[in-house]
């Protein structure tokens, strides 16, 4: 089996997996804007979610995995089966350690927590809810770190789809604690939400413990700061939490933007939902590949194949543009469409979708960007390189600040509660950029003329499919329509002969992608030669 084939294979079981944990998510965010609305309860549950939740994004999709993962894999390469397993349990035992003191400084220290995450000046007692919620949900960050470790373990052994599957369980808590009969058992709906949030943390790390123990994993207790594995993946952890996840962090700056007393009451949870909906695509594909594509890259640099490694970032830097591009030209033509169809229901009314499509055409212009990035940090990663994203990241993070600043006092009238999502999206172009000149400086020629030639194609492809949906929109008169079951239908129609259309012109326009993806899953294995690169030359 070719590289390709393996990152497209082992992608698109991430990809399955993730799609359905995208639907249970949403149903989860539709119960949360249900119940909740655009209130100040809304944004405090938020608000409260997402500090711990900050970390589950930087350790489960960022640093643990891409972290352990290349000294692990070294390990598997070098090392004796005792020593591989010795380190694995010296690791989680000293990292079960260290995150639950993490978790009872948290719970004790919340209003200093929720105060360093809303520094603008309010009533003192306007966050004594998100304060209150922020203490149920702290232990999350336990379990959730727990379960990263778990699944950038099963990640080295090509075992993928359960891993991936784990947020369904936390979206099914949460939505079972959203149930009437449920939540009415509490004072309030946020607080059996937050409750909802600590179930599916714990359940996310147990399910996975089966499967360790089934490749050799047994938990035997042992702490050790001093084991050269555990230094290892300290050194490329610690800087690793900012490095690979300057896109979360830039998220959680928009959020503490949002509470400013100038922006309208429900900016923070308008934001979550427009992050949210842009997820959908971020997370459904884009994401996948990158997990993909990390131990193969570890492997490729473990043997210094560079030049392979190369490839590797190429062809899934292509791959992924290749649904971004149109996924961004689509959700900035029919972001209220979207907003209206997956949301406007209950407390979530008409006011609540247009403040959250104004945050979703930002976000959705920075979409390619933030995909490029889940795929280029680990390509660093991979060589064990963590310094050179903290370096772009500070910078990145820097100008979002400066950005959002800006946006507030000079252009508030102008993007109102999207300027901070605007000022993300263009540190997002920035930061990758910025990595991308290193990574060919220092690796060489990547064939960026014709990286930049699919992503043209691509782009104009794109631009079409977008023309038409405007053109579907107004014909539709989707605006017309009150009731949720026709909005439905038309909008899914739109999306199919908008995704047909854009699948016809790519084709006919000779895109590389779809001719490649097409190729390769319709060859056999034993027959598979290893496939031209297009991009083995250029700039």
């Amino acid at each position: 089996m070719t590289e390709k084939k393996q990152i497209l294979k082992s992608a698109s079981i991430i990809t399955l997996v993730t799609i359905a944990s995208r639907i249970f998510g949403y149903l989860r965010d539709q119960r949360i804007t249900l119940l909740l609305g655009t209130t100040l309860a809304a944004d405090s549950f938020v608000l409260a979610y997402r500090i711990p939740n900050l970390l589950r994004r930087l350790v489960g999709e960022g640093s643990m995995t891409a972290s352990f993962i290349p000294v692990f894999t070294g390990y598997l390469k070098d090392k004796p089966k005792e020593e591989v397993w010795d380190f694995a349990n010296r690791l989680f035992w000293t990292l079960a350690v260290v995150v639950a003191a993490l978790t009872i400084l948290g719970m004790l220290y919340s209003p200093t927590v929720v105060k360093m995450f809303t520094f603008f000046e309010h009533d003192p007692t306007h966050w004594d809810q998100a304060v209150a919620l922020n203490r149920i949900i702290f232990p999350y960050i336990f379990f959730i770190a727990l379960a990263a470790l778990a699944m950038a373990i099963l990640n080295c052994f090509q075992i993928f789809g359960l891993p991936a599957s784990t947020p369904i369980l936390l979206n099914i808590s949460i939505i079972v604690f959203s149930i009437g009969i449920v939540w009415k058992q509490f004072d309030d709906p946020a607080i059996a939400l937050s409750v909802g949030v600590l179930v599916g943390g714990a359940l996310q790390f147990l399910v996975q413990v089966p499967a360790l123990v089934k490749q050799g994993m047994r938990f035997k207790f042992g702490l050790s700061f001093k084991h050269p594995g555990i230094r290892a993946v300290g050194r490329l952890m610690v800087p690793g939490f900012f490095g690979i996840g300057v896109y979360q962090v830039n998220l959680f700056v928009d959020s503490i933007f949002a509470t400013a007393p100038k922006m309208p009451e429900g900016s923070v949870i308008a934001l979550y939902v427009a992050d949210r909906v842009m997820e959908l695509v971020l997370g459904g594909y884009a994401i996948a590949v990158a997990t993909a594509i990390l131990p193969m890259m570890s492997m490729q640099a473990a043997s210094h194949d560079f030049d392979n490694l190369k490839k590797t970032f190429a062809f899934a830097l292509r791959i992924v543009s290749y649904i971004t591009i149109p996924a961004m030209v689509g959700l900035i033509v029919l972001r209220e469409p979207i907003i209206r169809v997956l949301f406007e229901h209950g407390r979530f009314g008409a006011e609540s979708t247009t403040l959250t499509a104004r945050a979703l055409l930002y976000y959705a212009m920075g979409l390619p960007a933030f995909a490029a990035i889940k795929l280029i940090v680990p390509a660093f990663y991979s060589t064990q390189d963590t310094r050179t994203p903290v370096r772009v990241a500070v910078y990145a993070l820097g100008l979002n600040v400066l950005l959002n600043t800006v946006f507030m006092k000079s252009f508030f009238q102008t993007f109102y509660n999207g300027g901070p999502a605007l000022a993300t999206s263009l540190a997002a172009y920035f930061n990758f950029f910025m990595l991308f000149v290193i990574f060919r400086q220092r690796f060489g020629r990547l064939g960026t003329f014709q990286i930049l030639a699919s992503i043209s194609k691509i782009a104009v492809c794109s631009g079409v499919m977008g023309v038409l949906c405007y053109a579907m929109l107004k014909l539709s008169r989707f605006e017309t329509y009150t009731h949720f079951l026709p909005q439905l239908v038309v909008l899914v129609l739109i999306l199919v002969a908008a995704t047909a259309a854009f699948i016809a012109l790519s084709w006919v326009m000779r895109c590389t992608e779809v001719e490649e993806v097409y190729g390769i899953a319709t060859r056999k294995d034993e027959r598979v030669a290893p496939p031209r690169d297009p991009n083995v030359t250029g700039s």
